[in-house]
């Protein structure tokens, strides 16, 4: 199909010359990923908990379809509607989260999940992006709203989520949010000084989870001291790559799926090596590595202090949470239950991580005719229209 012409305007045209082409791509091979090693790795998950063998299978289908709706569809907002999704988004997200103290589903210990019918969902991973946006404009509006106290509102509302994901306890995410934070604060311009007492404090938190919450003391224990412990799924993950060696022993031929309890959701990487090689990892490990640069390096050529604190925000989070995936399932750094964006199974991770993408191509978006600095003024007083 050949794109549009550039005498073309209809909003699908304009949309199409503005966007980020490559991202799309690449979102594009992840999500082939994702339904190539669901094929490989759900089956034999699905017949060990007695379900039907294509179950995940056929949910997976429709996740991650929706999520490539969800890309296309969001990456098309203005910058004021991805402000709107922002506050809103965050709004509802940690009010369904304070819900899952009360009403949620407890798994392993840990209430993160609001049952709904055919599935299940996690509040938090939809904090990730929407709580980066709202930290972004709450930053950067300050500077043309005076009487906007910015800084301490999007303190007093990372207050308020550390409170939530300890109490759950999620310490995972809290720490991804907190490193999107911090990355923001950075940006921003925040002294070194305070930069390095929030690591610290981040450090100290840790200490303190090891301390206080056994499951994060045995992780952690397991992963310092290899001889301690039940080791199966780490062990079996390395096995898995080493099986895979340089080119993997063939689609279907794997069997770490045969015994991971996790082989679809959080170690779909080991499943990867195992069946395709080290190649095919690597290659995974670049589409991610393009998508991140591709953004940082569209930002170069942005002045609205909004997008560049919105969209650091936005694509830390999606590196971390890839780079703890791949990196636990490595067993470089002690395990973690966090997705592989588009790749690993869930409904919650993939729709979430496709707004956190589709927001990142709507604020990167090539918009010759519009003004470089957003106008926190209008939108506040909201006396101007949207613009594409």
């Amino acid at each position: 199909m050949s794109p549009p012409s550039r005498v073309n305007t209809s909003f699908i045209a304009r949309w199409w010359r503005s966007v980020d082409h490559v991202t799309l791509a690449c979102v594009g091979i992840l999500i082939g990923f994702g339904y190539i090693l669901m094929l490989a790795a759900s089956p034999a998950v699905a017949v060990r908990i007695g379900a039907s063998r294509n179950m995940f299978i056929f949910k997976q289908v429709v996740f991650l379809l929706l999520a490539g709706i969800t890309v296309v569809a969001i990456s098309m907002c203005s910058r004021r509607t991805v402000l709107r999704i922002g506050i809103i988004g965050s709004v509802i997200a940690i009010a369904a989260t304070a819900m899952t103290l009360f009403h949620g589903i407890e798994i392993k210990g840990a209430r993160r999940w609001i049952a709904l019918p055919m599935m299940s969902v996690q509040p938090s991973e939809f904090l990730k992006p929407c709580f980066a946006v709202l930290t972004a404009w709450l930053l950067s509006a300050r500077r043309q709203l005076a009487a906007l106290p910015g800084m301490a509102l999007a303190c007093a509302i990372y207050a308020v989520i550390l409170m939530l994901l300890k109490s759950q306890p999620d310490i995972g995410m809290l720490t991804v949010i907190t490193a999107v934070f911090l990355s923001q604060l950075f940006v921003d311009g925040l002294s070194l000084f305070f930069i390095g007492a929030g690591v610290a404090l981040m450090i100290g938190g840790g200490i303190g989870a090891f301390f206080i919450l056994p499951h994060v003391h045995s992780r952690v224990e397991r992963f310092l001291h290899p001889d301690k412990g039940d080791h199966y799924q780490i062990d079996a993950a390395m096995r898995a790559f080493g099986n895979g060696g340089l080119t993997g022993r063939g689609p279907g031929e794997g069997r770490v799926k045969d015994l991971l309890p996790d082989a679809h959701a959080d170690f779909v990487f080991a499943v990867a090596g195992e069946e395709f090689g080290m190649l095919i990892c690597l290659f995974i490990i670049s589409v991610f590595v393009v998508i991140i640069l591709r953004t940082l390096l569209r930002l170069i050529r942005i002045d609205d202090p909004f997008t560049i604190l919105a969209t650091t925000g936005l694509i830390t989070g999606f590196g971390l949470q890839s780079f703890v995936n791949m990196a636990s399932s490595l067993h470089l750094i002690p395990t973690k239950g966090m997705t592989l964006p588009f790749i690993s199974y869930g409904g919650s991770s993939a729709i979430s991580v496709a707004l956190t993408i589709g927001l990142t191509l709507a604020l990167t978006r090539q918009r010759p005719d519009q003004s470089p600095t957003y106008d926190f003024q209008d939108d506040i007083m909201l006396t101007r229209g949207q613009t594409v």
